[in-house]
């Protein structure tokens, strides 16, 4: 089942179709809201596109909502989130470049694999069906939900520990505390259970169609001193993806940056280099 288009999505699709820029979507990982994208969009907007960052089905608009009501994020498994960005895409007036971060970057990627993006960047993306690598330090940051069944059905909050370990590991501890204040929120446990036996499940949904030919360019990208999606984990999709003949894939590495380096003070980096690959293409 398709969920229900939240409206203020629909209007941003609509503005974005009205503009008659090419369209950019935005996909935001776990932990984090659409608004950790607020200065990527500027950035975009300024370079001459039309920027769309919606959230995930029920994603309260702001953090502190979302800490005061985190029941909202349980039961949400990538399925359901992968169609819910399909049906937005569905309505721009053509195909937009899609950009995601961590378990944005999976559902990026299998959008990729239905044809519906001009051009994608994965950035620290979860590991899709058929990737095998299994990093400690993935573990360690996956514990906090993977360490109880229960959280399955789920949301689950990170402590400023968690966060500094899994995200923040590459800035310094005031910087750290900042992001986390600014930036985290709980986040559905189903998507952490499904990739962790997505290799044993033959109907996983983090499966991604990787031979399509319309699967459109692609760029992966790897911070350097990423505890939760280690170069490991970025590499072996790349690997798998790098095998799809008709499209073109790249992968690069960015020096001394963690998983929060879409959100920490090195962002522009990162932003300027998936602009570049996306101008390139769209």
């Amino acid at each position: 089942m398709v969920p229900v288009t939240a409206a203020h999505d629909v209007e941003r699709i609509e503005q974005a179709n009205a503009s008659g820029r090419p369209p950019v979507v935005f996909v935001h990982g776990l932990w984090l809201l659409p608004s950790s994208w607020d200065r990527w969009a500027t950035v975009f907007e300024e370079a001459g596109y039309a920027p769309v960052t919606p959230g995930w089905p029920d994603d309260p608009e702001t953090v502190e909502e979302a800490n005061a009501h985190p029941e909202v994020f349980a039961g949400k498994g990538v399925a359901e989130v992968v169609d819910h960005f399909a049906d937005l895409i569905g309505r721009l007036d053509r195909k937009p470049a899609v950009i995601g971060h961590s378990f944005g970057g999976l559902i990026t990627q299998i959008l990729a694999g239905r044809g519906l993006s001009a051009a994608s960047v994965a950035i620290d993306p979860a590991p899709f069906q058929g990737v095998l690598p299994l990093p400690v330090s993935s573990l360690r940051s996956a514990a906090p939900v993977l360490g109880n069944p229960a959280n399955f059905h789920r949301a689950v909050p990170l402590t400023y520990d968690q966060f500094r370990y899994g995200f923040a590991n590459a800035v310094s501890e005031e910087e750290a505390r900042e992001l986390y204040e600014t930036f985290a929120v709980p986040a559905p446990g189903e998507p952490l259970f499904q990739a962790a036996v997505a290799n044993f499940n033959p109907w996983s949904e983090t499966k991604v169609d990787t031979e399509n030919p319309e699967r459109g360019p692609l760029l992966l990208v790897s911070g350097e001193k990423d505890h939760t999606v280690p170069w490991a984990i970025t590499n072996a999709s790349y690997k798998k993806q790098h095998r799809n003949e008709r499209a073109v894939t790249e992968i690069t590495e960015i020096a001394g940056r963690g998983h929060a380096l879409t959100i920490d003070s090195g962002w522009r980096e990162v932003a300027e280099t998936a602009l570049a690959f996306v101008k390139r293409f769209h």
